[in-house]
């Protein structure tokens, strides 16, 4: 395992477990078992750290969530007929679910994303919006489409409300016992059952 490889995986558990902010480089480097020099050779400063892990998870997961969503688009436009809310959805859902589901490394990365999302952290939050937004807006066009009698703003809305409740599938197992009802592994019957969920409320 190379040096900047062991920092990463250091970094990324710590951020899990204790929050960016509340991580020094300190802890970091003894985890990883190397020196400040090298942490700051490789990354430069801590949130130079934490926009790498983004990229190295969210960079495949937004590129294989574009390809859907492409291919959803195309297809619309070929038959023609708008696309369906299903399959935008799931064009966006599915790619997040594969690398939540691919062990210990996609879990500290899902707590970090929970952070993002549930967490006053700006620093984390921009970066996981600067990495979001454009493929949330390609998504929303799509939807338009599937429900060309909405107005945006409505859409707007829906999707908000769609990406709540995926949040909370994702990093349920983070909230209190109120919220948590005890399924750790989100199966792939538990992703079609949220996009089950999230099409008929759509389609209110």
């Amino acid at each position: 395992m190379t040096t900047k490889t062991k920092i990463m995986k250091a970094a990324e558990e710590l951020f899990a477990h204790g929050g960016f902010h509340h991580t020094t480089m300190r802890a970091i480097t003894s985890k990883a078992g190397v020196n400040l020099s090298a942490v700051n050779y490789h990354f430069g400063s801590k949130e130079a750290l934490l926009t790498a892990i983004f990229d190295m998870h969210w960079t495949p997961i937004n590129e294989e969530r574009v390809q859907r969503l492409s291919r959803v688009a195309k297809k619309s436009q070929e038959e023609p007929q708008p696309p369906t809310i299903e399959e935008a959805m799931r064009s966006f859902i599915e790619p997040t679910f594969a690398l939540f589901q691919s062990g210990a490394s996609g879990g500290y990365f899902r707590i970090i994303v929970g952070r993002a999302l549930s967490e006053p952290d700006q620093t984390v939050r921009e970066i996981f919006l600067h990495r979001v937004m454009p493929v949330i807006e390609m998504l929303k066009d799509l939807l338009c489409q599937a429900m060309p009698r909405t107005s945006r703003a409505e859409v707007s809305w829906k999707l908000r409300f769609a990406l709540g409740a995926m949040s909370q599938t994702l990093t349920g197992h983070n909230q209190p016992p109120l919220f948590y009802l005890g399924e750790e592994k989100v199966s792939s019957g538990v992703v079609d059952l949220l996009i089950g969920f999230i099409v008929k409320g759509m389609q209110e």
